[in-house]
């Protein structure tokens, strides 16, 4: 069964490029963001893993840990560093975990729990739906869960809008509108009675409908 929002992450230990962990002592009071792929040494997920490292300052400055996990054993995944590094400019720069008896993988819903065997000739169209990104909160929860074919390199500028937007919401009873961006104007959350709003908003709102309150985004 696939993992649903709200959800607590499944804990684990496993091997990873950075030493042995057990995944929730690991994650401490951080989000996190795992992502996995079906197998090492494939050509979208070479481009991805570069990327992350690339940007991996970003989910710095957020308080956000990242971790891969491939099915590969974990020396193979050394081997790879290599090649990202080479073709991307940037080695993986957070642990990427070893799933070769596919525990890990079969536990996030990513592969069926029948499955068999280990990850020893096992191809990426066999496993062609471990490619998920999972954003689990400091409470351990999952947060977001976005699945992408092999086809389709992820978007991990849109994974970082998200989590601002998670962030702010986490702190502040507001919810963000299509396509919003840190600074953009926010909605006061339905939960949120016009009474209570008339006191954390005193100078108002705006509101084309008596649905829709737009603030500007809280900054405390």
């Amino acid at each position: 069964m696939a993992l649903q929002l709200g959800e607590t992450a499944p804990d684990f230990e496993a091997e990873t490029t950075q030493g042995r962990i057990r995944f929730h002592e690991w994650l401490g009071n951080s989000w996190a963001v795992l992502f996995s792929h079906p197998k090492d040494f494939t050509p979208v997920c070479t481009t991805e893993l570069g990327y992350m490292a690339k940007i991996k300052p970003e989910f710095d400055r957020r308080g956000v840990k990242i971790i891969g996990l491939s099915v590969d054993p974990v020396d193979r995944h050394e081997k790879w560093a290599e090649d990202i590094k080479e073709t991307q400019g940037f080695a993986p720069n957070f642990p990427m975990i070893g799933d070769p008896d596919l525990a890990i993988s079969k536990a996030y819903g990513m592969l069926p729990a029948s499955t068999s065997g280990t990850s020893e000739g096992r191809t990426p169209a066999d496993n062609q739906t471990v490619r998920n990104v999972f954003v689990i909160g400091p409470d351990k929860k999952i947060k977001l869960v976005l699945v992408y074919p092999m086809t389709t390199g992820r978007n991990f500028d849109e994974v970082l809008r998200v989590i601002d937007s998670m962030q702010l919401t986490a702190k502040h009873r507001v919810a963000t509108p299509a396509n919003w961006k840190e600074g953009d104007d926010v909605i006061i959350a339905g939960s949120v009675s016009d009474e209570e709003a008339k006191k954390i908003y005193p100078d108002g709102w705006k509101s084309p409908r008596p649905y829709i309150r737009i603030v500007p985004q809280p900054r405390s």
